[in-house]
């Protein structure tokens, strides 16, 4: 990425300034764009290496953005570079990593997002999933012989949400329009998206999937192969899909043309989203979630998500031991501690976690004070692994991150998925837009909350994540990895809090991920010593080599409430990126 500091220079001399509560117009607009799609020209055709260091461990006075690609990153810290705010750079961001990641989020996924507003210290949850469709009922769907959801086509499918929350995020908190955050989008999609290794490797890997749809595989193996590393994705069709909601704005995919075509190509496949579905979405406000955590206050978001799971496991590890950091980072104590908080925050998970409409229990039921202690206190760090008899699950670690902070110290943690790999499998024709497959995580266990009915929200793994310290932001931190994200984020946490690192030292570190079947896959830069300890527990421990995406692609800034200073981390594992200046 040699192109990146002549281009940050342009940026700085060029990009106007913006009053932090009015939204720019006249040159101010048009600069910004002309800025912004000017780095994206240069940019595009750097090469992408996850070994180069660029990218990574990033320190800024001002502003910090990281990112799930490189290009997104960049994209959003040119925002903030001409007076844009947090939301204005996080919105962009998430924009282009919907072309730049196709396989994992996109304009047919689900976002979700936490704000901190420095002008009123309050932190804001924004949920953009969308609900089920209502064609049929779970009673029809069973009675069509179906006896669980399909985990790809049309019945997976449920109203797409992202389009929704990004307008919604800039409406309330930004200052540059929508059609302004789509523009970087438009030009890497106009353009074609340069194929990294990363990228070569996941389409690769879904080949035979792309290959049951033939929209997906005109669009996705073009030539008929997966496209190789260095080449050049064309997107002419999601570029065209951007334009018309840049012109026409987001009611085009909900009330518009470009929605009666999504509906009209699932209906034609016996989907369940109906024209009604669509044009009743509205994404929803909320309130965070939180938990006193070694001093801090850790906010997450509330149901659908898993975001409780994370504050349930905080929660306990606070109980087990008062001195985490005494049992020794990535010891055989501190891991099996790990594991097990996992897993008991795990089972509430998926005995209760759905629409927050419908659930039985409450957050405050799951995080209360007693309840946390009696489960605690069945947990021993010296102890052995216990006996499970659960079978290994399919995971669907396809997400994108970002975090924003801007030079006024607001801060956005955005999360967004597919949730499977090119989700649904889905592509509509003729406009790029790749359709999820979140409602495959209904179930059809009618005394369960997270049943399938009609017009319901299904549950969600995506965690973003604000920390904050003497009621300010401390630090965000959020990564893609399915079930695993929650993980990810308790150990880079521990290993910043507990452990004094850099967020970048933090995300380097080696780590675990505990399996549905209760083995631990660990990576083999943990020592060999401590691997046996584990099995000699009675774990079944999977060593892995190199820097895979099982474990996640965490990325986290950590704020300097003194000084100001922003530094940021981002995972190797994946293709995230950390700029800040």
């Amino acid at each position: 990425m040699g192109v990146t500091c002549s281009i940050r220079r342009t940026l700085e001399e060029t990009m106007p300034t913006f009053h932090p509560h009015r939204r720019p117009t006249g040159r101010a607009t048009t600069a910004l764009i002309a800025v912004v799609v000017a780095f994206m020209t240069t940019a595009c055709g750097a090469t992408i290496d996850r070994n180069v260091e660029a990218g990574r461990d990033a320190l800024g006075n001002t502003g910090a953005v990281t990112a799930g690609h490189p290009l997104a990153a960049e994209a959003g810290l040119g925002v903030l570079r001409a007076g844009g705010l947090a939301m204005d750079a996080a919105i962009t961001a998430a924009a282009m990593l919907a072309v730049a990641r196709p396989h994992m989020n996109g304009v047919g996924g689900d976002t979700f997002l936490l704000y901190y507003d420095s002008a009123t210290n309050l932190t804001y949850a924004l949920n953009g999933s969308g609900r089920s469709g209502s064609a049929k009922t779970l009673e029809e769907l069973k009675a069509d012989g179906l006896e669980r959801m399909p985990g790809a086509g049309p019945l997976s499918v449920s109203v797409p949400g992202s389009v929704g929350a990004w307008a919604e995020g800039l409406r309330r908190f930004g200052t540059i329009s929508f059609a302004q955050a789509l523009q970087p989008a438009i030009k890497l999609a106009t353009d074609g998206l340069p194929v990294s290794e990363r990228l070569a490797e996941d389409i690769a890997g879904a080949e035979a999937k792309l290959r049951r749809e033939p929209e997906a595989a005109r669009v996705f193996l073009p030539g008929g192969a997966p496209p190789q590393q260095g080449s050049i994705l064309p997107r002419p069709d999601l570029a065209e899909t951007l334009r018309t909601l840049q012109e026409h704005g987001p009611d085009e995919l909900y009330r518009g043309a470009l929605g009666a075509k999504v509906v009209r190509f699932l209906q034609e496949r016996g989907g369940l989203v109906t024209h009604n579905d669509m044009a009743d979405y509205l994404p929803e406000w909320t309130q965070p979630i939180s938990t006193r955590y070694q001093g801090l206050e850790v906010l997450a978001f509330p149901p659908n998500t898993q975001g409780v799971t994370l504050l349930e496991e905080l929660a306990l590890l606070q109980q087990v031991d008062t001195d985490l950091a005494g049992l020794g980072h990535n010891s055989a104590d501190y891991l099996h501690t790990v594991s097990e908080v996992i897993r008991l925050a795990f089972v509430d998970r998926d005995s209760e976690i759905a629409d927050p409409k419908v659930m039985r229990v409450s957050v405050d039921d799951l995080l209360d004070d007693a309840r946390i202690r009696e489960m605690a206190s069945t947990i021993d760090p010296s102890g052995r692994a216990p006996v499970l008899r659960v079978e290994a699950a399919e995971d669907h670690p396809n997400t994108v991150y970002v975090i924003a902070v801007d030079q006024y110290g607001n801060v956005v943690s955005l999360i967004q998925s597919l949730f499977a790999t090119f989700g649904s499998g889905l592509v509509v024709p003729d406009t790029g837009i790749v359709l999820q497959n979140r409602g495959s995580l209904f179930t059809f266990e009618e005394d369960h909350p997270n049943v399938f009915a009609r017009r319901r929200r299904p549950f969600h793994t995506l965690c973003p994540v604000i920390v904050l310290s003497n009621d300010r932001p401390w630090l965000a931190v959020g990564t893609p990895g399915g079930d695993g994200q929650t993980h990810t984020i308790t150990q880079v946490l521990n290993n910043i809090r507990l452990f004094g690192m850099s967020p970048q030292e933090a995300i380097d570190a080696p780590r675990l991920r505990r399996l549905r079947d209760g083995s631990l896959a660990i990576e083999d830069r943990v020592p060999q010593e401590v691997r046996d300890a584990l099995e000699a527990r009675g774990y079944t421990v999977h060593a892995r080599s190199g820097w895979t995406a099982e474990f996640g692609g965490a990325q986290a800034v950590l704020i300097d409430q003194v000084a100001g200073r922003r530094r940021a981390g981002a995972d190797r594992r994946r293709e995230g990126w950390a700029v800040a200046y």
